[in-house]
């Protein structure tokens, strides 16, 4: 919001409760009954971050229901009341889930690829696309579709955050000997592609993946990080079958994959297209991460 309104853009936050904010607007929950008209009054461009996203021991009966619900059904009913209403482009933030969770060695994820997602989220979010892409279609509301991978920066939570502390405090971590590569995206990299996609005329339509491009191993990733934090990862190796049995043992399966499979994904497209680049360095992220990080 900050970088829209620095750009002279007139920006109107859509909340679920009242903020100390400027031209925020009461935004219902995400269903498919929800009335979005008071909130969408004098808007040309919607942007589209809000999800129901993983949750750490989820206990509803059927999550996959949930997440249609929300994801599917609750983006539906927004972006067709927001065509009505005379939105111009609605930019949604989707997921490299929609891709699949793993890529092959060598054979990054494109734009082109046909969805293959795996958990319930990035099922949902594959499903959302499709609708978005039908009423584009029916309305002539034009539709752009971004994919990150993993999101990074001030404010980072789950995954990211535990191995800040983990490396903090000092802990041995057995994954030396991972030779994965996977790509993530900084907050400020996504910001600037998402800014470029409100106005630029080729975004239209189209789907575009965003990342840093600058792919990583896992213990690269956990020795550049360290470096920020003012110290030194402290890493052993452990053979990955092992790491991935251990997982499997605890419930952690999503985990192990994470940490030792590669998902990589091709922004080429992204930037020939958009004439993109990523504005700012993966240690210039880093640090500026682990800063946040270490003033809590």
């Amino acid at each position: 919001m900050h970088r829209l309104s620095t750009d002279g853009r007139r920006v109107y936050p859509a909340v679920r409760k009242k903020i100390a904010m400027p031209d925020f607007r009461l935004a219902p929950d995400l269903t498919a009954t929800a009335n979005w008209r008071p909130a969408l009054q004098g808007i040309n461009v919607i942007v589209h971050t809000a999800a129901r996203v993983h949750i750490m021991n989820d206990n509803v009966a059927d999550p996959l229901a949930a997440f249609r619900a929300a994801n599917v059904d609750g983006t539906l009913a927004l972006a067709r009341q927001a065509a009505e209403a005379g939105v111009r482009r609605f930019v949604f933030i989707s997921s490299i889930k929609v891709n699949g969770e793993v890529s092959a060695p060598g054979a990054a994820f494109s734009a082109k690829d046909r969805p293959a997602p795996v958990d319930d989220y990035g099922i949902s979010k594959a499903e959302a696309e499709v609708c978005l892409q039908q009423v584009a279609h029916d309305t002539g509301m034009q539709v752009v579709i971004i994919r990150p991978p993993l999101v990074y920066g001030p404010g980072v939570k789950a995954n990211f955050q535990s191995m800040m502390w983990w490396l903090r405090r000092g802990i041995p971590l057995p994954f030396g000997g991972i030779q994965n590569k996977r790509s993530l995206v900084a907050l400020d990299n996504l910001i600037d592609l998402i800014v470029l996609c409100i106005e630029h005329p080729a975004a239209a339509n189209r789907i575009f993946l965003a990342a840093d491009g600058d792919d990583m191993s896992t213990p690269e990733l956990l020795r550049r990080v360290a470096a920020t934090l003012g110290t030194e990862a402290k890493l052993f190796s452990v053979p990955v079958g092992l790491l991935t049995g251990a997982a499997r043992l605890i419930g952690k399966p999503a985990i192990a994959q994470r940490l030792c499979g590669s998902l990589q994904v091709d922004i080429s497209e992204t930037r020939n297209v958009l004439g993109w680049q990523p504005p700012f360095t993966v240690d210039m992220s880093l640090y500026k991460t682990a800063q946040w990080f270490l003033s809590r």
